[in-house]
């Protein structure tokens, strides 16, 4: 059986490993922490195709992913499909729209449309809730087969020489495994709260000003901030007093009852590094998803295994 070994147990690594198993790989995962230790499992994860490059790719990336979570509805724990609205200005790239069946997205109705908000999209999208889907993404990988292996990796060398194929999903720590400073991180706090009554929504419409209420079952999270180069993990309460603010920007005039306030840094690129290695060509790199890490796993873990399918032959 052929060998791989996935670096990183985040979602990207999750579904990557579990993508290569369906075609039939012998997977390990080795990775510096547990899933549940990992910004997978701290953040919002409602499809939604946010600062992330090159568009036209992850968009269709975007599709594949959304196709993926509509067949596992309804049987992979936290996932299901909820309304959202998305905020566009007539400048924004909204190449993932043209990737999703006909009649899925349809434009925002005035009323439908918070205060402030001039023109947004709304679709049924994937709500994935990370403390239950990806302890099942984990579970289905070792019960396949899968085995893990915690190990901090230091250098390029250490990786290529785990195995005969190497799939780098390392996120933000792939900056100094790969000492590639194209990779930085956007720095992103949110608020979990009671659960709103208000739709969900996102507008991304104005950099560093990121705002967004995703409404799941027991809670809403309440985001955010954007800032790039940003390598703060402690909380900030005047981040924390600003999103608050924001939200009463759009009409929301009662404060919401904060369960916990949450610090995670994206790994942002200029593009997603979704390629074989130049010096180690038995590994492949699968890191730079910025703010979209589950709206776009799913589409390259697939992509990804078809390409080492057809090496591995």
């Amino acid at each position: 059986m052929k060998s791989v070994t996935v670096i990183g147990s985040g979602i990207i690594g999750l579904t990557t490993a579990n993508a290569l198993q369906e075609q039939g790989f012998q997977v390990r995962i080795v990775a510096k922490e547990r899933f549940d230790k990992t910004l997978s499992n701290k953040v919002g994860a409602v499809w939604f195709p946010y600062a992330i490059e090159p568009i036209k790719k992850s968009s269709f990336w975007a599709a594949q992913s959304f196709d993926r979570y509509k067949k596992e509805a309804g049987i992979a724990p936290g996932i299901s499909f909820v309304p959202f609205l998305n905020a566009y200005v007539d400048e924004s790239k909204e190449e993932w729209v043209d990737q999703l069946p006909p009649g899925t997205v349809r434009k925002a109705k005035p009323e439908e449309l918070p205060k402030g908000m001039e023109k947004g999209l709304i679709a049924e999208v994937p709500l994935a809730k990370p403390p239950l889907y990806l302890p099942y993404l984990f579970e289905k990988f070792l019960s396949s087969g899968g085995t893990f292996e915690q190990k901090n990796l230091t250098n390029m060398e250490e990786i290529a020489n785990l195995d005969s194929w190497v799939i780098n999903c390392t996120g933000l720590g792939a900056r100094a495994l790969c000492e590639d400073e194209d990779l930085h991180p956007m720095r992103g706090q949110i608020l979990r709260a009671e659960k709103l009554t208000v739709p969900s929504f996102a507008d991304p419409t104005k950099k560093g000003a990121l705002s967004y209420i995703i409404n799941r079952s027991k809670d809403s999270v309440i985001g955010g901030t954007d800032y790039d180069d940003d390598w703060n993990e402690s909380i900030d309460p005047n981040d924390t007093n600003l999103i608050l603010s924001r939200l009463k920007a759009f009409g929301i005039e009662s404060d919401p009852k904060i369960l916990e306030v949450i610090v995670g840094l994206r790994p942002k690129r200029s593009a997603v590094r979704f390629e074989f290695d130049s010096d180690y060509p038995n590994v492949f790199h699968n890191y730079g998803h910025g703010g979209a890490g589950f709206t776009v796993a799913w589409g390259c873990a697939l992509e990804l295994s078809n390409i080492l399918s057809q090496k591995a032959r």
